[in-house]
């Protein structure tokens, strides 16, 4: 039977999660990430995995947080990144799509489960592991929803790693409740932790080139209704700026003065 802890753990990162995906103040977002990894740490330890759980720490809560983090002061000829993301979401005619790939993904990921464990599945979690496979099923859908609805790349780095330890979760969860050996699962979650780690010193390192060279944080421009308002030309953004008052048009950045 799952403990108080086990839930009152289970709920904690699923508001860490949350809060990472919402809070617009990139510096506290990041800050939340870390504190979501420390709970990772927490999960593998009541999942009896000390050494997973200083993994977790190292390369999730130090590493992986301290470059986000790092991503946010800039260096030298990197300009600092805007502490707020003031950046609209994608446009809501697209919604329907998106949450229609999501839906997919978390019927394909539920149908697996039911597929391993059979109709349990279906039934309130009754012990930690299962417990935390279903906390992370929740927090791959956070995952999923917040890359796809966000548009600062800073924001989508944050969402692809809580997807990834969503996906962590479910995998150590079902360890010990399917025919699948526990070392070469949490052997699989560390390689996991590496490879989560390196895609966002790259993707942080992309994110600052594009800032420093196009004005952007974002894979398109954004463009305003003040800058088109009275023109009819359509012109593009004066590079460093972004504006948010206009959903995604997928253009990419147009000509501005003196370029």
């Amino acid at each position: 039977m799952a403990s108080a802890a086990a839930w009152g753990l289970a709920g904690l990162l699923v508001l860490a999660a949350g809060f990472c995906l919402l809070e617009r103040q990139l510096w506290r977002a990041c800050l939340g990430f870390v504190a979501f990894a420390l709970l990772m740490s927490l999960a593998w330890l009541l999942l009896g995995s000390p050494w997973l759980a200083m993994a977790e720490a190292l390369l999730g809560a130090l590493l992986t947080g301290g470059t986000l983090l790092w991503t946010l002061r800039g260096r030298g000829a990197l300009p600092r990144l805007a502490p707020v993301d003031e950046t609209p979401r994608r446009a809501r005619r697209t919604a329907p799509l998106r949450w229609l790939l999501i839906l997919s993904w978390l019927s394909l990921s539920g149908a697996a489960l039911i597929w391993l464990l059979g109709l349990d599945a279906l039934r309130p979690p009754t012990s930690i592991n299962r417990l935390l496979a279903a906390t992370g099923v929740l927090i791959m859908g956070l995952g999923l929803w917040g890359f796809s609805a966000q548009r600062h790349l800073l924001r989508r780095l944050l969402a692809f790693n809580l997807l990834g330890s969503g996906v962590f979760l479910v995998l150590a969860g079902l360890a010990t409740s399917a025919p699948i050996p526990i070392a070469e699962v949490r052997a699989l979650i560390l390689i996991g932790l590496v490879v989560a780690l390196l895609g966002s010193v790259l993707g942080a390192a992309l994110l600052l080139q594009l800032h420093a060279q196009a004005g952007q944080v974002t894979l398109n421009a954004v463009y305003g209704a003040d800058a088109n308002a009275g023109s009819g030309t359509g012109a593009g953004l004066t590079p460093g700026t972004e504006s948010s008052a206009a959903p995604d048009t997928g253009a990419g950045l147009g000509a501005s003065t003196g370029r």
